[in-house]
């Protein structure tokens, strides 16, 4: 037994555990580790609440700070927009869609790269073909006018939409009223 005990007391005893402090030489203690995690965060928070702790002297430092907080908003809202006005006039939604097939490449780069820079990213083209683009982008020019022309004779408020042309026995159809059986049956729960 005091044996035992002998080698129990030089593991565990006098307040050290040679197991856990020689298991803490090849893995991390996770309560240690979890309580540096703690007190670095508290220190990133108060230092991200300092900064907010000075009050703005003036107005424009409060329309800066506003300006800064506007384009993610902006941005996810103007997609959410483009949803909504995509189901509530398809026709108009497609004519802005035809002018913004006339965006040139180059454009389309310029606008990925700031957004990209604004939101961190770190991404540049580095190759441009700009009169090329130019060129293929000028050629679509009348393309999307006429779409845009037939995506307008199209709406239901505009003159002629429901003409029927030429065709003779179409006109007669139109003029000629045809039977509702729906509409005879009430007509007649009515007058009685």
């Amino acid at each position: 037994m005091g044996l035992i005990q002998g080698f129990l007391a030089l593991m565990f005893g006098s307040g050290r555990n040679a197991i856990r402090e020689t298991a803490e030489v090849f893995r991390e203690n996770a309560e240690a580790g979890a309580q540096r995690a703690k007190e670095v965060q508290g220190q990133a928070m108060q230092q991200f609440g300092a900064e907010f702790a000075v009050p703005r002297q003036g107005a424009f430092d409060r329309f800066m700070d506003g300006l800064n907080r506007l384009p993610r908003p902006a941005l996810a809202m103007g997609t959410l927009g483009l949803f909504v006005a995509a189901m509530v006039d398809p026709l108009w939604f497609a004519a802005r869609m035809q002018g913004i097939a006339l965006v040139p490449e180059p454009m389309w780069w310029l606008l990925g790269v700031v957004v990209s820079f604004y939101f961190g990213a770190r991404h540049q083209m580095k190759t441009q073909n700009f009169q090329r683009e130019i060129a293929t982008t000028m050629q679509r020019v009348p393309q999307v006018i006429e779409n845009i022309n037939q995506l307008e004779k199209l709406r239901a408020d505009s003159p002629g939409a429901a003409d029927p042309g030429p065709d003779a026995q179409l006109n007669i159809a139109i003029l000629r009223p045809e039977d509702n059986p729906a509409l005879e049956d009430w007509k007649a729960t009515r007058a009685a």
